[in-house]
């Protein structure tokens, strides 16, 4: 099972993204799409096998391209098919062609707000999460590195890229990682990019325990962090995390209405999720 899943903010506009996703790329489906409330909807699709969430919840959060999915072609007749289909009403924000650093690459932003990088190139993992550091960030993206691989087991840190003239020289400029067993990427860029990390793009941890939950919060949150609300909260670069116990979803689902009800009741009013309190919801005590 997947531990940690990509979430995307979107706002009436979740269940057309997943069916547009889903007619892209091989491996995928759409799990189930539930109407939590009249204003929210929560999908769960996986592409390529791996595992995605969406929610339509208002015009609050935008996705930007702090956060893009790095999709690993296996030749240039793959990148071109993907390419050419997510380009479709997207915004280029590199335009598609050869590099010196891979045969076929381009960065686009597709009609739904959600980044991608399509390139020639292998990988254990077809569709890799990217966090781009930018703004105050510019230059943290290997504390960055060293701070999740610190945190989450079955770690490892990979072959890193560092700038090799001008004023950056020496920072990192590219960096594969492994958390939880899944691959990552960081970017580090100095240029003046409009936009940062935000939770129009959030990083759902699935925890089996309150120990876990109350590790990766405190571990998160520690040195400049913010807590929200929900078991939502940020770290200190500003990137949003959900740190959620099994048990709310199970609990959260429950066949019985209005048992499922307290406990979504008792989630909203917490910070951290604290699995005794939505127990003794679900008990109506």
């Amino acid at each position: 099972m997947q531990k940690i899943t990509p979430f995307l903010w979107f706002d009436n506009q979740v269940e057309q993204a997943a069916n547009f996703y889903v007619s892209i790329f091989k491996n995928s489906k759409i799990h189930h799409v539930t109407q939590l409330t009249p204003e929210v909807k929560v999908a769960d699709f996986a592409l390529e096998c791996f595992e995605f969430q969406g929610m339509d919840a208002g015009p609050m959060f935008k996705i930007n391209p702090s956060i893009s999915y790095m999709v690993n072609c296996a030749n240039i007749q793959e990148s071109d098919e993907y390419w050419a289909k997510l380009s479709e009403g997207a915004k280029v924000l590199m335009e598609y062609g050869k590099y010196d650093f891979a045969e076929k690459y381009g960065w686009l932003e597709d009609k739904f707000g959600v980044s991608w990088q399509i390139s020639v190139g292998e990988s254990n993992q077809k569709i890799t999460p990217c966090l781009l550091f930018v703004k105050e960030n510019a230059g943290r993206a290997e504390e960055a590195i060293k701070l999740y691989t610190s945190i989450f087991k079955d770690s490892k840190v990979g072959d890193l890229s560092r700038y090799t003239d001008g004023p950056d020289k020496g920072r990192l400029n590219y960096g594969p990682f492994t958390i939880a067993g899944q691959e990552f990427v960081v970017m580090d860029s100095s240029m003046d990019h409009k936009f940062d990390f935000n939770e129009g793009t959030s990083l759902y941890v699935d925890c089996k325990d309150q120990q876990e939950v109350d590790y990766l919060w405190d571990s998160l949150v520690k040195d400049g962090g913010e807590e929200s609300q929900c078991g939502w909260l940020k770290d200190k670069f500003g990137v949003s995390w959900q740190i959620i116990p099994s048990r709310l979803i199970e609990l959260g689902n429950d066949p019985d209405a209005e048992k499922a009800q307290r406990v979504n009741q008792c989630m909203l009013g917490q910070k951290k999720i604290i699995i005794e309190e939505l127990e003794k919801a679900y008990r109506g005590e």
